[in-house]
């Protein structure tokens, strides 16, 4: 089952159920989340719920993505709710395309040192036995629900940025219940877009580099994820695909299990607060910057995955920042 939320013409919320050319859409439901709650409670799976609310015919899924009115598929009323994290070094081809940004200077190379034993903890002990703790991911925080752009809408780049580059990746949507414990809604297709001209600067730099806005979407995916996924990133600049490359993900392509990264996130007791809303990416091994590209403000940026249904489409623009050096104003 893949679900999307989306606005109706009049601007009402809605769940729909991706089949055929038109949704089906949930009855008397305004969100995921809220469906999510409802399942949790009566002790069965999202899937089941919306089986016992039943669908009606719905609009045209192309005249929804063509018109701006699909959201992100999970989300939170209030967006500090809503918490925006990913892990990094995660996938087997990941180390090469790190080290390819980091490969700069002699004295550099402390930064690509690091970089590899990490990776390296990862490949040794990413994918525990059943039960057991594995090796700890590279872990980074991006924002709260409020730098989440929809699919079809620009990524802005401020213009303090070096860089607006994709990232393509699997995204895991998460709600956590009233008991305190975490659940996994299923999967989307995410771009986690961060500047990695900053980031390439020096590896301590990562934490900057990744407070940018995300897109993810525009389906959830509900159920077991495939082992292996193999889908396509590219950059449209005009009528020109400038950059395209298949990537792959999965857990047959990763260094650590699904597991060990959920583990690693949800270990800590702030990320357990009832009704929180948890988007976390889960890394990549493709990136146009590690090939020399550089994308640029009117490009679109495209990630698809069949298994994930409609493609994830973006487009870069550039926006002046509100704040300025001397902004704060003392009481």
């Amino acid at each position: 089952m893949r679900v999307i939320q989306f606005e109706s013409a009049q601007g009402a919320r809605h769940v729909g159920v991706v089949e055929g050319e038109c949704i089906q859409v949930v009855r008397a439901t305004r969100s995921t989340r809220e469906l999510a709650l409802a399942a949790i409670r009566a002790g069965r799976s999202l899937a089941d719920e919306v089986l016992a609310r039943g669908c009606e015919a719905g609009p045209r899924y192309a005249e929804l993505l063509e018109g701006g009115r699909v959201l992100p598929p999970l989300d939170h009323e209030d967006p500090a709710h809503c918490l925006i994290s990913g892990t990094g070094l995660t996938h087997l081809g990941s180390a090469s395309t790190r080290d390819k940004m980091h490969q700069q200077k002699a004295q550099d190379d402390a930064t690509l040192t690091d970089t590899l034993r990490m990776f390296k903890w990862g490949v040794e002990g990413g994918k525990p036995a059943q039960g057991q703790v594995g090796a700890q991911p590279e872990w980074f925080y991006k924002g709260d629900g409020g730098i989440v752009a929809r699919p079809g809408a620009a990524l802005s780049m401020p213009a303090f940025a070096e860089d607006g580059g994709e990232e393509p990746e699997l995204v895991g949507l998460y709600l956590i219940g009233d008991d305190g414990r975490p659940y996994r809604l299923g999967f989307a297709l995410g771009n986690e877009f961060s500047d990695h001209v900053m980031e390439r600067r020096n590896y301590l730099y990562l934490a900057h580099s990744k407070l940018r806005q995300c897109s993810f979407g525009p389906e959830l995916r509900v159920g077991a994820l495939p082992a292996h996924l193999a889908g396509t990133s590219r950059i449209r600049r005009g009528d020109q695909v400038v950059w395209e490359k298949a990537f792959l993900s999965g857990e047959d392509n990763m260094c650590h299990s699904l597991d060990n990264l959920e583990y690693h996130h949800f270990k800590y007791d702030q990320f357990l607060r009832p009704g929180d809303v948890h988007v976390h990416f889960f890394g990549t091994a493709t990136l146009s910057f590690a090939d020399g590209v550089k994308v640029q403000p009117g490009d679109r940026i495209e990630v698809s995955l069949a298994e994930f249904g409609a493609p994830l489409v973006n487009r870069l623009e550039a926006h002046q920042p509100a704040f300025a050096i001397g902004g704060v104003r003392a009481l």
